[in-house]
């Protein structure tokens, strides 16, 4: 849940078997670990747009931002009407317990005079102890947080009508005019809900009754408008300031809208949480003074420190934003290159060289390796074979080989290259004869796409591990950016190699039937799966079976990074 809003945030869960730990201790269904398909920064996926443009009634404080990140320019535009809100000054209490009395008995006596009022809190939490503080004065009012979200809609309605009280986490009612005197429809809505009329039981009489529920209601709605704005328009009550200028202005911003006149006041005390966490010894001072505790300090030392504390943790967010995009830059280069192969081989690329530079680069890597130290009588053809042997159904033997180039002594890399990958070719092109060309190329197209997804799935995961530590080269004094790219490289470097081979040993060792069916059957060691597909984006019928290779039944792939139980 979101700390500040109390929303449920819908999909999100904690890692590392921490959420499953959570369900095990609670009883209820213990669900899997989530695993990252795709992922972007927030900055990455606007810049993907050839245009940007933007509207927003807080953007000024972030002008500067906008114009570093995506070189664009925030414009202020004038009122259509001239604002009528009055932004009182702060008032600042000592400790949190008398701020809260003062701001009920403020409460109080608007709502006694039937001005409207809108609270705001930084959290569920305290916006439930200041409803508890009104409870107990007896003053009707409405909380909006979370818990009631399917009444939001209506609270926010009607929070503008005479003697309303609405107490408010930050989430509530932005981008929402809050209408003095009400909401002429909700209004209506109510008046016959009240009457025992419900729009599905009883639809034809409550059609009969709305025309003339609703002009009574815009009579009433517009009375009260007038009754309001006499008392001086709607009244905003900030209880704590927040970290950011935006959400103070967002909150102010429910008031004086349309031209309307409003008032607005925050008040705070020197143990709220951005006060505590950024106070340059201006809270002290006032906390030592012989002020009494409840009375409320106008100062502009404390308006200073205020302002530099949200200036402080603005610029520390701005920070780690910066931040957070110039590693992610570094991952982006990497998805734009997935991400392009991806969308050539669904477009409907022929992929056919791009099999054989896959053939061809596989094979010269396990030569490579095979072959790294001393002449053709140290190296290990044995195992270089049997390494072969599950990638592809090798057709020629190591004495074959040997004899050809006359004994080991007299082997070299380039002609073990040549002799093996001949043979992989040959092998390769009797398969295609086999399955037929159009239903290869549609093998290669539905391999390499499944590959590259699942091989860019595990590289999210690995470089999400890798950013996690790096930022502790800094006290090797290395830079954990410049670490994070070099590492990162390497391994993109080994995903793309890991890619080519398995696509490679899938090609070679899936079992393919071509029948008239429109199904195609995909089965392994498991069992049988069974895909529909749309039959315009495939070929007749497809029949696949995973073959065992000779010697081993699983396809060796080289990964990287640290594997989750290395941690």
């Amino acid at each position: 849940m979101d700390e500040h809003t109390g929303r449920i945030l819908a999909g999100r869960r904690y890692n590392e078997g921490m959420h499953q730990a959570i369900e095990a201790k609670e009883g209820v269904e213990i669900k899997a670990e989530n695993q990252t398909l795709a992922t972007v920064t927030l900055q990455n996926y606007f810049r993907m747009y050839d245009k940007l443009a933007g509207m927003t009634g807080t953007a000024e404080t972030e002008a500067a931002e906008f114009m570093s990140t995506y070189k664009l320019g925030v414009v202020a535009i004038p009122t259509n009407r001239d604002m009528q809100r009055i932004d009182q000054p702060d008032l600042v209490y000592k400790n949190e317990a008398v701020k809260f009395d003062a701001v009920v008995k403020d409460i109080t006596e608007r709502h006694e005079k039937g001005q409207p009022v809108l609270v705001g809190t930084t959290s569920v939490e305290k916006s439930e102890y200041l409803s508890r503080l009104l409870a107990k004065e007896g003053v009707r009012h409405e909380v909006l947080n979370a818990k009631n979200h399917a009444r939001e809609a209506a609270i926010v309605a009607q929070a503008g009508r005479k003697g309303a009280v609405t107490v408010a986490t930050n989430m509530a009612g932005r981008g929402t005019d809050i209408m003095l005197g009400g909401n002429a429809e909700f209004t209506a809505v109510a008046e016959l809900a009240k009457r025992g009329l419900d729009p599905e039981e009883n639809s034809e009489e409550y059609e009969a009754a709305w025309p003339a529920a609703f002009e009574a209601a815009k009579q009433a709605v517009k009375d009260e408008h007038e009754e309001v704005l006499n008392l001086g328009g709607l009244y905003v009550l900030g209880t704590e300031r927040h970290e950011s200028r935006r959400i103070d202005n967002q909150l102010r911003g429910r008031s004086g809208r349309q031209g309307d006149p409003g008032e607005s006041r925050f008040y705070l005390s020197l143990t709220d949480d951005l006060m505590r966490l950024f106070n340059s010894g201006a809270a002290e001072r006032l906390m030592n003074s012989s002020v009494p505790d409840d009375v409320a300090l106008e100062s502009k030392l404390v308006s200073r420190a205020i302002a530099s504390a949200q200036g402080q943790v603005e610029g520390r967010n701005a920070e780690q934003r910066k931040n957070v995009l110039k590693y992610d830059d570094v991952l982006n280069r990497q998805r734009e290159a997935i991400y392009g192969d991806r969308r050539r081989i669904l477009e409907g690329d022929d992929l056919h060289e791009k099999v054989q530079f896959f053939l061809e680069d596989t094979i010269n890597a396990m030569i490579d390796e095979a072959t790294a130290e001393g002449t053709g009588d140290d190296w290990d053809f044995n195992q270089l074979w049997t390494n072969l042997k599950t990638l592809y159904p090798v057709t020629v033997t190591t004495h074959d080989v040997i004899d050809e180039a006359g004994g080991k002594s007299r082997i070299t890399v380039d002609f073990l290259k040549e002799e093996i990958l001949s043979d992989a070719k040959l092998v390769y092109q009797a398969r295609e004869q086999a399955i037929g060309s159009e239903s290869m190329r549609e093998l290669e197209r539905r391999v390499v796409l499944s590959v590259i997804g699942r091989k860019w799935q595990e590289h999210l995961y690995e470089m999400d591990y890798l950013k996690e530590g790096i930022g502790l080269r800094a006290m090797a004094q290395r830079d954990p950016l410049v670490e994070y790219q070099r590492e990162g490289f390497i391994m993109f470097q080994a995903m793309m190699e890991a890619i080519r081979e398995e696509s490679v040993g899938f090609l070679f060792n899936l079992e393919v039937e071509v029948t008239p069916a429109e199904d195609v059957v995909v089965a392994d060691a498991t069992g049988e799966h069974t895909e529909h597909h749309e039959p315009q984006i495939k070929p007749p019928g497809w029949k696949l079976r995973r073959s065992r290779p000779s010697s081993s039944t699983r396809l060796p792939v080289r990964t990287a990074g640290p594997r989750p139980e290395s941690r």
